[in-house]
């Protein structure tokens, strides 16, 4: 049998399969495809743009078709090129910020280190819609979380991306917890949530008869999305206004000099069989005049590559594998989402069903040690494997609110990776968005630590740096 996460691959396969089989056309919604060009417009990358599916920019001939720009010479070794605007990373936000950037007219070169977009984070997460809850007020996680959910819903009716408002209950199981709902029901309200509801136990085991609380906090306005339609669709509007994306390429370091900003890039390949420690000889040399680095759990340890950047303005990264179990059984015990009160790390092992009706319980939180080499960050090289023993560390936790789990009724689905900027017994850390205001460097814009709710805030992130940056 499949797991789940074998499923959504599967599934992804056949959808690029297709997409590249098309002559035409963009997600639905969306306007007719112009062909996807290169360094500049008008410069058409051959095969690209005739489907929903992007093809493969290679390094190589992306280095030739900017050097056609004449913008700058040859010198030896790498070629050294001029950029616009440079995306590292085609995840969720990646994707966003791309096309926001592309809508305000600028020429946009996403660099992916993987073969596909949405390889990391972005495809290995719940897939929630958060209403904004839970985060400190006055925190970016706070303002851009409730912003970026009506930006996601408004965005995902007009594209027709399948997505539910299906709304969360937040339970306290124990006489303890009570008081927590309390205090979320008040944050949420400075947040900006007005619409919660405080239920009784008796009410919310109503809703859900499966349920047992003592409690419960409704959040309607919960919700979850298809993240591989949303990134398709962030990606064929980017792509419809001349953004060329890059796969299996890897920015390796970056200098900051009398030229301004200057990336070392090369194909992935050729770092997959590098030796630790020793100096990489860079293919193709970028000077952009703008630099996005959304390259999620990569992000960190890339900045601390940028010579000539104050490395106090970079965070030490923290890195938390989440795993989840589904359901063996066909027909899910829940129509909302169910999430007991937050832990250490996370917002608990929860209940979320995904637009097929497959009910997953997860993530819990283990702690890693994922940043020692960079190589092997940089090309996501990080243990996604679920080991199947820790489902018994789920039955006791999910039996809190979900007495009826039966034993041997959960499968191992799959995991994700948080790229957290607090470690355990922390705080939890906000986003940290950075730009030549906070570090000093014209054009370059850091984002740290974009875990949950990134996908939700994905397209305010995209709005706050066009407002802030874009000049």
């Amino acid at each position: 049998m499949l797991t789940h996460q074998h499923q959504k691959e599967k599934k992804n396969a056949v959808i690029q399969k297709n997409y590249r089989a098309a002559n035409s056309g963009l997600s639905r919604g969306c306007r007719p495809r112009r062909r996807l060009t290169n360094c500049r417009r008008g410069e058409t990358v051959r095969g690209a743009g005739r489907g929903r599916y992007p093809a493969m920019l290679p390094l190589r001939r992306f280095a030739g078709a900017c050097r056609r720009r004449g913008l700058s010479g040859i010198a030896p070794g790498a070629p050294r090129e001029a950029a616009d605007a440079v995306v590292v990373g085609a995840g969720v936000v990646g994707l966003a910020v791309a096309r926001a950037l592309a809508m305000a007219g600028r020429e946009v070169v996403v660099v992916e280190a993987a073969p596909s977009f949405g390889t990391g984070t972005s495809s290995r997460n719940s897939e929630v819609i958060h209403a904004g809850i839970y985060y400190p007020p006055g925190s970016l996680k706070a303002s851009l979380c409730v912003r970026g959910r009506e930006m996601l819903y408004k965005y995902c009716a007009e594209r027709e991306i399948p997505h539910k408002q299906l709304g969360k209950l937040i339970v306290a199981t124990g006489v303890a917890e009570t008081a927590k709902l309390d205090m979320l029901l008040k944050n949420a309200k400075e947040n900006g949530v007005d619409d919660l509801q405080m239920m009784e136990g008796s009410e919310a085991m109503e809703m859900e008869p499966e349920l047992r609380c003592l409690k419960a906090l409704l959040s309607p306005r919960t919700g979850i999305v298809d993240s591989h339609s949303l990134m398709l669709s962030l990606l064929a509007d980017a792509e419809n206004l001349g953004t060329a994306i890059s796969y299996n390429t890897t920015v390796t370091n970056g200098y900051i000099g009398d030229e301004g900003l200057e990336l070392h890039i090369s194909e992935s390949k050729a770092l997959e069989n590098h030796s630790v420690g020793s100096p990489v000889s860079p293919q193709l040399i970028l000077f952009p005049k703008l630099l996005i680095n959304s390259a999620g759990l990569s992000a960190a340890p890339l900045a601390k590559r940028f010579h000539g950047l104050n490395q106090v303005f970079v965070p030490p990264a923290y890195y938390a594998r989440g795993c989840y179990f589904t359901l063996s059984q066909t027909k899910s015990p829940f129509s909302h989402l169910i999430y007991p009160l937050p832990e250490d790390g996370g917002i608990g092992v929860h209940v979320t069903l995904d637009l097929n009706g497959v009910v997953r319980f997860g993530p819990d939180v283990e702690w890693i040690d994922g940043g020692k080499d960079v190589t092997s960050c940089f090309l996501s090289r990080f243990d996604y494997s679920v080991n199947p023993t820790r489902c018994s560390k789920f039955y006791p936790v999910i039996r809190k609110y979900f007495p009826n789990l039966k034993d041997d009724s959960l499968e191992p689905g799959y995991s994700g990776i948080r790229p957290k900027l607090s470690g355990p017994g922390q705080p939890p850390s906000d986003f940290v968005i950075q730009g030549e205001d906070i570090h000093g460097v014209p054009g370059l814009v850091n984002l740290f630590g974009i875990e949950s709710p990134g996908l939700t805030s994905s397209l305010a992130i995209a709005e706050y740096i066009v407002s802030r940056y874009l000049r």
